[in-house]
Order: structure tokens, then sequence, then C-alpha cells
């Protein structure tokens, strides 16, 4: 086993940070009432993914390449506290449902070209700020399929951060699997296990083969799941999640409560709930077909099936958990949803956020392996967009996260800052409050069990102005975004 070395955690107090100037689209000011309306009508588009319509509401914070290194060695210091992410995209089949950043099966046997790219840019990065310096709050190998890759790939990643960085007491490394490959291959699970990771993660989404089948994804079916968590629990990992989705348009309340039971019968620590999110899928045409008195009662579903099995989660978190005083994410994720932390993804794809900039890596737009592959091979930073943002839109970017948790911490937000949440969104927060939807205490500002339902309308009212202004002008009735959205999926997925 690999061994890691650890460093004492301190409170994540950041040094005061210079913002750029906003445009001008981001100087207005909208009545909340307005942007709510909005948010719920655009409801397919309005969640906690941040920013929206990103090519009209960031375009004036793009940074020419040119400016990459520069900008981000700027962006990239002045703190130590912050997490990691390792993007695989790697996948036996490409899910209709993927919004993600997948190869197609063309390039699916370059897993260990890929794997040395990946180290060469962890190595550029440790050049570029020393990452030996900071303080790691988790990390997490997400995809795709990180289980596609063999022990030996992992070991190579694992072994290269490990020469580089100290992970605080208490942070955790977590990885995600399908339960194809994880009833078929226990003595993978068992060598993840090995190199120290701690908490898995599996993909469940929904039970029913005519659905499955319509996702593309029958090769996983319920056949699987009791002896992919018989490896997994064999392998040593005491900490498992499975991912759970809903708001299909084939999808039925009584079949998503046989996929909820399904779940709890599988006895995970963890239950995460993802609603659809249409946009860049295969199967964006069908959301019209899903509506709110759709998916507000499979919500309500969730919320009481999983109580009733001992699974809690405050209102309008994502994640369940049955281990008291556990909030069941990863710590990294647990750290960028609470603290709004930075953090630095590395592979095809990956974001990274820092306290002014956001940056995607090559191979987000076409989902290709070359893009990055070329900028490693020639020594640049392998990065797509770079956007040097405004103190707005960094807000709306840590507010929107948070949703993840039902709540927006006052501290965190503070210190990221250095001015109160309730001064900076007086009027939203009024607008809330007194409509029963959130409530404010000492903490934070948390979502109410009523406003769960209307968390679509909520969200955009911590965007940036140019988010809330594109949001109050399209009409979801005559937008087209999602059908080209489908067809760049189409596209890249053939």
């Amino acid at each position: 086993m690999l061994i890691v070395h650890y460093v004492n955690a301190m409170t994540w107090t950041p040094t005061p940070t210079t913002w750029r100037a906003p445009a001008p689209a981001d100087t207005m000011s909208y009545p909340p009432a307005e942007v709510f309306a909005a948010g719920l009508r655009n409801h397919h588009i309005a969640n906690t993914a941040y920013p929206i319509a990103h090519q009209q509401t960031f375009k004036p914070y793009r940074v020419p390449r040119s400016e990459h290194l520069d900008v981000t060695r700027a962006g990239l210091s002045g703190f130590e506290n912050m997490c990691l992410y390792v993007h695989v995209p790697f996948c036996e089949t490409r899910c209709s449902f993927c919004e993600y950043t997948v190869v197609g099966k063309d390039e699916r046997s370059h897993t260990q070209v890929y794997v040395d790219a990946l180290l060469r840019e962890i190595e550029h990065y440790d050049q570029i700020v020393d990452l030996g310096s900071r303080r790691m709050h988790g990390m997490d190998i997400g995809g795709g399929t990180p289980a596609f890759l063999s022990v030996a790939e992992i070991a190579r990643i694992m072994a290269s951060i490990h020469a580089r960085c100290s992970f605080v007491a208490g942070a955790d490394i977590s990885i995600e699997t399908t339960p194809k490959i994880a009833a078929a291959d226990p003595a993978k699970l068992a060598g993840y296990r090995a190199l120290g990771i701690q908490r898995i993660s599996m993909g469940i989404q929904v039970i029913q083969p005519d659905l499955l089948k319509l996702l593309n994804r029958a090769e996983n079916g319920v056949e699987h799941h009791f002896r992919a968590v018989e490896a997994i629990r064999a392998a040593g990992f005491s900490r498992l999640n499975l991912d759970l989705m809903y708001g299909f348009a084939n999808q039925s309340l009584d079949s998503w409560r046989a996929t909820l039971e399904h779940a709890i019968a599988l006895d995970p620590e963890y239950i995460t709930l993802y609603r659809m999110r249409y946009k860049l899928t295969r199967i964006s045409h069908q959301a019209d077909a899903v509506t709110l008195d759709q998916v507000r009662p499979m919500a309500t579903l969730a919320k009481q099936v999983l109580a009733a099995a001992g699974y809690h989660a405050n209102p309008g978190k994502t994640t369940y958990s049955r281990i008291p005083g556990d909030v069941g994410t990863s710590s990294y994720l647990a750290r960028r949803v609470q603290t709004g932390i930075p953090y630095i993804g590395f592979g095809l794809g990956s974001q990274t956020f820092t306290h002014t900039t956001i940056a995607y890596n090559d191979g987000a737009a076409g989902k290709t392996l070359r893009p990055y592959l070329d900028s490693v091979a020639a020594r640049r930073l392998p990065i797509q967009d770079l956007y040097d943002l405004p103190i707005r839109q960094m807000m709306g970017k840590m507010c929107a996260v948070s949703f993840y948790f039902g709540e927006i911490r006052r501290a965190p937000f503070l210190a990221k800052f250095g001015v109160p949440l309730e001064q900076v969104f007086a009027a939203e927060i009024e607008f809330l409050v007194g409509r029963g939807l959130m409530q404010l205490d000492d903490d934070a500002l948390s979502l109410t069990p009523e406003g769960v339902h209307a968390k679509n309308g909520i969200i955009p009212l911590f965007a940036a102005p140019s988010i809330q202004g594109y949001l109050i002008g399209r009409d979801p009735t005559v937008a087209d975004d999602l059908v080209r959205n489908r067809k760049i999926a189409l596209r890249v997925a053939g």
C-alpha cells in the first residue's frame, strides 16, 4: 500500500483577492420575482450547473491562449488549501443521458497513452504552483468510468499525486465504478482499496430493463448489482455510494419507487439522487415531456422512502446518508460545496476553479483525446477555455454548487469574498424568507421543505446578472438551444 503523508488541517482563510471589473451585462439589476419566475419557467437549465449559456455570459471574460500560463499562475497563487480532481474519460458505452466528457469507442484502447499524458500534466502544474506547498482536502477520480482503468494505471496516477501532495487528516480519495465492472473484476476493486482509495461510488441510475435499454445502459442491469456490492465489500470498502436518477420522460412514479427500494436493499452507506439534466445529451429532445409536476412528486417520494429506511438529508441535499454525522459525499465534493475551496482538475475536459478563474481543459467540447494529447506534448497547459471572472460571477458559481447541500454557508462566503451573504443578496433573501422558501440562521441560508420544490427558481437568484437576464429573455417554448445541443451530442457520439 502507498504511504500517504498527512498534514494538519487548519481553518481555511484565503488571502484578500482582487477581481476583474464586470462587463455591462453583469452590472444590471433584476427584480427577484422576475428572476424566480424565469428560473421555474426554464427549470431544465436553471440548476446547479453553472454558468448558463457560457458562450454568451462568460464571453467577455475569456482569456487568450497566449495568456493562459500567466493568468493560471496568478489564479492559483495566494492560498494553501485546495482539492484535486482527476478525470478518466473512458466508458464501456456512452449512456444516452450523459453530458460529461467521454471519448468514443475508437479511443477506448488508448488508456496507457492517456495516463502518460495525465502524469505529464500533473508534473507541469507542480512546476507552476508547487503542489507540495499546498494542503489537499480531498481528491475525486471521476469520469467517465475510472474503473475502466487497470489497477496499475490507477496506481501510476496515485503515485504521481502522493509524490507531490500532502493530504490533511480526514481527507479521502474517491473513485467510481459501474455494476458490470465491479461484479466482473473483484480483484480490481481490491487493488484500488490497497492503493488507499477509501470511498467508492457506483451508478445504478434506474433498474427497469426497458428504460435501461432506452438509455443505452442495458449492460448494467440488476443482474450485476448484488454481486457488485459483494465484491465492493470484499475489497474492504466501508463507504459505498449509489447514484440514482429521476426525471426521465419514460419513468413512472411506481418505477422510481422500485428503483429506490432496490437501492436500499443493496445496503449502501449513501444514496445520491440526480434529477436528469437534458442539456448536451442525446435525449435533450425529451425535455419538454418532463414537467415540474412530474419531478416534484418523485423528489417527495424519494425523501419519504429513504427516510423510512434510515437515510437522511437536509432539505434540498442530493446525497442521503445513513451514518450519523457523515454528510455522505467525498471530502472533495464536501469542501467544494460547503466552502468554495479551489481545486485543480487534471485530464481531458476537467474543470479548474480558483478564487478568480474557471478553466476547462482541452477535449471538453469535442470529447476527443487529440487536443489534450497535443497540448501536453507541446508542454503547454491543456486548457481549452480560461475565464478571468468578476466577483459576481464567482459568487454565482459558489452559490449554485452550494445547492447540492441545499444551503449556502455564511462564514465560508464571507471568508471567500470579504462581504456578508446577506448584504450582497439582501433583496433576494427577503424575497425567499418572506415566502417561506429559505430560512436564515447564524450558520447558513437554507432551503425549507417548501423551497425544495422551487429550487430551479431559487438558484438563479444568486447567479450573475448576465445569467439572470438570459433566463428572463429565454422562452422555453421557442428556444432551440436544447435542439442544437442534441445535434452536438449526437455528432460527438458518432
